[in-house]
């Protein structure tokens, strides 16, 4: 009785262990291998990521690469200002030029944020592990504003002007004596278009 039971237990348990294995490979599969060394370690700095989060992808020519493992904000006392410092996950298969162009986009108006790497020429050093690469800042959300209102005062400014008669375009718009100047000149010419050809005499 007691060797049916000890057989018993010991099925259950290889089965059991399969099952095991089985959820273990589909855990790897998922997580692309990463355990499995499939994949590559690359530094991306900033000083700005605009939102950007651990796990979003990382797209190398607009297809997906990797994605982003951690994050870590970095002093820096010398410049008087702090960076963001971004490793990334890259496919081995997948093969990063040093002069490639980082940017942090965004998947639609308001989706969300990734790194984008736009591909160099240099093929013949390509990024290897753990090696770092200089990201180009997005603008940020501020920036944009302050050039808007910026250029929206210019053009306030600039309205003003020609409401209050200021500058050549202030007065055609409001001085009737520049208008009637530049008409009876074009009625000149009209009547006389020769002059368009005529030259003084000592000149060329």
């Amino acid at each position: 009785m007691e060797f049916g039971k000890t057989k018993f237990e010991l099925r259950l348990g290889f089965f059991v262990l399969v099952g095991l294995i089985i959820l273990v490979t589909f855990v790897l599969l998922i997580g692309d291998f990463k355990t499995w060394g499939m994949v590559y370690r690359v530094n991306f700095i900033f000083t700005n990521v605009n939102g950007v989060r651990i796990g979003a992808p990382i797209r190398f020519a607009g297809v997906d690469a990797g994605e982003i493992e951690s994050m870590q904000i970095v002093p820096r006392p010398e410049l008087q200002t702090s960076e963001i410092k971004i490793v990334g996950l890259v496919r081995n298969n997948v093969q990063i030029p040093p002069d490639s162009v980082i940017w942090i986009s965004t998947l639609g108006l308001l989706g969300e944020k990734y790194i984008d790497i736009i591909p160099g020429k240099d093929y013949t050093h390509s990024v290897k592990n753990d090696e770092t690469l200089r990201g180009t800042d997005p603008i940020a959300l501020n920036e944009v504003t302050e050039v808007i209102k910026g250029m929206a005062d210019d053009l306030r400014s600039l309205v003003t002007k020609v409401q209050n008669g200021e500058g050549t375009v202030g007065r055609l718009f409001n001085d009737d004596t520049l208008y009637k100047e530049i008409e009876g000149l074009v009625e000149d010419i009209r009547q006389n278009p020769w002059k368009l050809f005529w030259k003084p005499k000592g000149k060329k």
